[in-house]
């Protein structure tokens, strides 16, 4: 006869709601987020030695030297984007692919840059496999928007950059939002919310954050 109680690390149930009740703790509320985020598998996007961490509230390396962002900033900040079922959202760092694939979930189209060419193609055969037709993903400088899809309802920035890059304020309908972290530093950056006016921007300041920098011009691979 055994005693104790049954070990549900293993049970995908049991880790779904968890990670549901992490991100709720950590002021992730809004439903139709909860819902994407709940069909989005994380552990599809990591990788490797890490990859028996991806249900855990952390960022994780990935290719490039770059990282897949802890899932309540992730959560955060698709909350504080807005996304509206008709909307066409531009995401700036593609990276993993796992907040482009949250994204999906919830606009009509994403668009998705990276400036790391192989980020964009292991990201695209995950889009694939999850028959995610409505991301488009392409290499190119990040820093310069899309203007040929220009312009957006909201568009996501997941690089750090000193201030919200000119081309992307301009790609930004009226009315739109863009989500983006901003600071000088790797240590001090914020996260804000810009929402274009008839008359200008309005800024708002989220939450403090730490991203990668924003990075101008193709990588070598």
């Amino acid at each position: 006869m055994t005693t104790g109680t049954p070990d549900h690390e293993d049970d995908p149930a049991e880790r779904k709601m968890r990670f549901l009740f992490a991100l709720r703790s950590r002021g992730v509320t809004d439903a139709r987020v909860l819902t994407a985020m709940e069909r989005i598998d994380r552990g599809l996007f990591v990788k490797g030695l890490f990859a028996d961490r991806a249900y855990e509230d952390m960022p994780l390396p990935i290719s490039c030297g770059q990282t897949i962002s802890q899932p309540s900033v992730v959560g955060l900040m698709t909350q504080a984007l807005g996304v509206q079922p008709r909307d066409v959202v531009l995401e700036i760092g593609t990276g993993s692919g796992y907040q482009a694939a949250i994204l999906s979930q919830l606009a009509r189209r994403v668009y998705t840059i990276d400036r790391h060419r192989r980020l964009v193609r292991e990201s695209s055969e995950l889009f694939r496999q999850l028959s995610l037709t409505n991301i488009t993903a392409v290499a190119r400088d990040g820093s310069f928007g899309w203007p040929e899809q220009a312009p957006f309802d909201r568009i996501l920035v997941t690089a750090a950059a000193e201030d919200p890059p000119g081309p992307l304020l301009a790609q930004l309908k009226p009315g739109g939002v863009m989500v983006l972290p901003v600071g000088q530093s790797d240590a001090v950056q914020s996260l804000i919310k810009v929402t274009r006016l008839p008359n200008g921007f309005d800024y708002e300041e989220l939450r403090p954050v730490r991203f990668v920098p924003l990075v101008e011009g193709l990588a070598s691979e």
